[in-house]
């Protein structure tokens, strides 16, 4: 085998997802959040990806800058929910980080933060599930 290089643990890509996602929800970027860790923003790129391990003081850094627990990184870990869950199907939680780490996802979820009347919110979740719904209809 000429290819030395190893995959990344799947704990390691779990947790790295979880940094990009609360990273992205909070709009931060790895820039700024490399420079409040005090390292580069391609260590935090290396984190994101799993390619490189994030040490348990890094963690607890970054858990403290992203304002979230440190357990909020290992949240929906897969192989987790079948102990806890029994045979559920795929998780509400899971499919929920998958819309929030795309692009659509983080710009919806930033946009909805901002807007402050609670009237307001529930009005726009009252139209998001009537326009949800009509897909299951269609």
């Amino acid at each position: 085998m000429s290819d030395n290089k190893k995959s990344p643990n799947p704990v390691d890509l779990h947790v790295g997802a979880r940094i990009r996602l609360r990273r992205n929800m909070i709009g931060l970027s790895q820039e700024k959040l490399g420079e409040s860790l005090g390292i580069t923003f391609q260590q935090i790129q290396k984190y994101e990806k799993g390619t490189n391990r994030v040490g348990a003081s890094r963690l607890q850094a970054i858990a403290n800058i992203l304002n979230v627990p440190v357990t909020f990184f290992f949240d929906d870990m897969p192989g987790q929910a079948e102990r806890s869950k029994g045979f559920d199907e795929e998780s509400e939680t899971t499919y929920v980080v998958g819309f929030l780490n795309s692009s659509e996802g983080i710009q919806l979820a930033r946009a909805f933060a901002r807007i402050g009347d609670p009237k307001i919110r529930r009005k726009v979740l009252d139209l998001v599930r009537t326009l949800g719904q009509e897909d299951d209809v269609g």
